[in-house]
């Protein structure tokens, strides 16, 4: 596969989700085969997303969330300015999706990503420029 693939909060999760192993086993497929060829793309609000999430609903230990956090920072990872924040607004207002879905759109966008993994938004939609693919799907 060329180019990057972006990846959402929740597919990282899911790596971690011991109660749905098949969107377990997905997820760290998924993830693992781009993260070995170096187009896993992903930005600051997920991993902190993760991050938070993983401790608090995973209950997972803070020391191992975080030695995650550490291990997919070295993806390639989207860091943003404030022109960022104000295109995230634009996208909110055209699209109508929630502000912290624009943050996630516009990451995979500014990326260069030509997927976002992603089972908030529709599968197969395209917003941004972006192609939603909801990885669980069969």
């Amino acid at each position: 596969m060329s180019g990057l693939s972006f990846f959402d909060t929740n597919v990282l999760l899911y790596q971690d989700d011991t109660s749905s192993p098949a969107k377990q086993h997905q997820a760290l497929a998924l993830f693992a085969d781009h993260f070995q060829k170096g187009t896993a793309a992903l930005s600051l609000q997920v991993l902190q997303e993760y991050f938070y999430t993983a401790t608090r609903k995973l209950n997972l230990a803070s020391e191992k969330a975080q030695r995650r956090v550490e291990i997919f920072s070295s993806a390639n990872v989207v860091r943003f300015e404030t022109t960022d924040i104000i295109a995230a607004i634009e996208l909110h207002r055209l699209t109508q999706i929630s502000f912290w879905d624009a943050l996630i759109v516009h990451a995979a966008r500014v990326s260069g990503a030509k997927v976002l993994y992603s089972e908030d938004f529709r599968h197969g939609s395209v917003l941004g420029g972006v192609r939603i693919v909801h990885p669980f799907i069969a």
